[in-house]
């Protein structure tokens, strides 16, 4: 489930004074009052995280500590093993 942040339309309480966060559905209707104090509030664009990038989730390294085996195209019809400790260390077709 994803995490909402919301913002008061006015000074607001203690609770959504500086804004908040609410966790929901997907499917669930944005909120419309602060859950503490019944005034009205919003839903806020905000960014989300990106822990790693595909390259470093693809990268040999992180490939070979998942447990995953990575081969790499090094001419016609040969694949050198580039990451894992598992298989052969050449395929040839």
């Amino acid at each position: 489930m994803p995490m909402y942040e919301y913002a008061p339309h006015s000074d607001g309480c203690e609770h959504c004074s500086g804004g908040f966060e609410v966790l929901q559905s997907m499917g669930a209707d944005a909120l419309t009052e602060c859950p503490e104090c019944d005034g009205p509030c919003h839903r806020v664009i905000s960014a989300f995280a990106v822990n790693k990038s595909a390259r470093d989730i693809m990268s040999p390294k992180n490939l070979e500590q998942k447990g995953f085996t990575q081969y790499t195209k090094a001419g016609n019809g040969y694949y050198e093993k580039t990451a894992g400790k598992e298989g052969p260390d050449v395929i040839r077709r």
